[in-house]
């Protein structure tokens, strides 16, 4: 999504009609990058109708850098440095958001190793002590002066979304209620592969030992069969298995109790074994009728094929173990809240947790500004993007249909590219 330097401030007037959208426009400002709400849904059953926006695409010129790295991370990809942030529209509202969650991100910037490779923890420190004291009013050119765009690859993105979802449930079994949300087992163990080999530095896997022996960990359907009853590991129960399995797919959620309450619950842990999107299944399998290729759709199918549908969701080995949250939440993989419309879960490989991340695509809702500050099971690959909406009807309904195409650029600290490309 960058140009170099020669065509930087010309970078806004790139503009194509990729994507099958009917004409190219200038976007326009309270429609494609200041994230407006769409359109109620009808019900919370219902995705809600995309708004079309045609992404802006910029002509790249010069070459790209290479650093020699892991291919397997951003720093190994192709890289450009981009636009001027100051060209680009960061209008008020979010501009703030992102500063807000930028400065919540900052305390682990400028420690944690970024697994991209792209940045150094001492790189963030000048921004993150501007932040500290940096007036919301004036969010806009914090990220101008303290920040450069950069792309990676050649800046094609892909963006879903998530959201916090609300289902009934009960903290005890009771009739009705029969789907156990387990806690984290302790017999599930995680290792790091590269505290073995230097060739396996950042690989790690989960599962039990056995004899002696590491072997997997229970799938979906061992676990749904009752591998993990009768060790008090189970902390709720869900009224809906469907919706259990999709809140599962989200990583946090609310539970609405029988007497009117609600207990929260999020992220613990994984099993281990890989994720599939059912979704995807069904596409190739053409089995979603027009139109359909949204979570509700897809939940429509389900509740119409039920013994398909179970057999169908336990192709998802993967199963998501929770706790309960009793302060801010739903929490990030950073550890800290998410924020609706401005926390975006990447592939930490990719893209710097904490990094602020600008997107155009080629629909209205998810363009602008969003800070890393989560990651997914789903979420693989350099300029894929998963973006957070929040809890209720509208959130559900925005996310669970989102499905957009168009360009990234990552914010990183000024004098980043010039570090990388001289090979340091």
């Amino acid at each position: 999504m960058a140009g170099l330097t020669v065509s930087r401030q010309k970078w806004l007037y790139a503009m194509t009609c990729g994507f099958a959208l009917s004409a190219c426009s200038v976007i326009p400002e309270t429609r494609a990058h200041n994230t407006p709400a769409a359109p109620p849904a009808a019900s919370p059953d219902q995705a809600a109708q995309p708004v079309a926006a045609p992404p802006i695409r910029p002509a790249v010129a010069g070459n790209a850098i290479r650093t020699g790295g892991d291919e397997t991370q951003a720093a190994g990809q192709a890289l450009r440095l981009g636009p001027d942030i100051a060209s680009l529209p960061l209008y008020s509202a979010k501009a703030q958001d992102g500063l807000k969650a930028f400065k919540l991100s900052c305390p682990s910037l400028i420690k944690r190793e970024d697994r991209s490779g792209l940045t150094r923890p001492a790189d963030w420190t000048q921004a993150c002590e501007a932040a500290a004291n940096w007036p919301a009013s004036d969010a806009a050119r914090f990220f101008a002066a303290h920040m450069e765009t950069v792309q990676v690859g050649d800046g094609s993105a892909f963006a879903t979304g998530y959201f916090e979802p609300q289902i009934r449930g009960s903290r005890t079994r009771r009739t009705g209620y029969e789907t156990p949300v387990y806690a984290k087992p302790k017999d599930l163990v995680e290792v790091d592969l590269g505290l073995f080999s230097d060739n396996l530095k950042g690989k790690r896997v989960r599962g039990r030992v056995e004899n002696g022996q590491l072997v997997q960990y229970h799938d979906r359907t061992a676990i749904e069969e009752g591998a993990l009853a009768g060790r008090g590991l189970e902390i709720a129960y869900a009224a809906d298995p469907i919706e259990f399995f999709f809140l599962q797919i989200q990583g946090s959620g609310r539970l609405l109790l029988p007497d009117g309450g609600v207990m929260r619950i999020g992220y613990a842990g994984q099993n281990g074994r890989e994720y599939i999107g059912i979704g995807r299944v069904l596409r190739e399998r053409d089995a979603l009728a027009p139109g359909k290729a949204s979570m509700q759709g897809i939940i429509e199918w389900l509740r119409a094929n039920p013994e398909e549908g179970k057999a169908l969701m336990r192709m998802n080995k993967s199963y998501i173990f929770f706790n309960e949250l009793t302060g801010p939440g739903p929490l990030g993989a950073m550890g800290y809240a998410v924020a609706p419309r401005t926390t975006v879960a990447v592939d930490p490989k990719f893209v710097p947790m904490g990094a602020p991340v600008f997107l155009s695509m080629d629909r209205a809702e998810p363009n602008g500004l969003w800070v890393a500050q989560d990651t997914g099971g789903a979420i693989k690959g350099a300029n894929r993007f998963d973006t957070f909406w929040g809890a209720g009807d509208e959130a559900r309904a925005i996310a669970g249909g989102m499905s957009a195409k168009g360009q990234a650029l990552i914010f990183l600290p000024k004098g980043t590219f010039a570090r990388l490309s001289a090979g340091q």
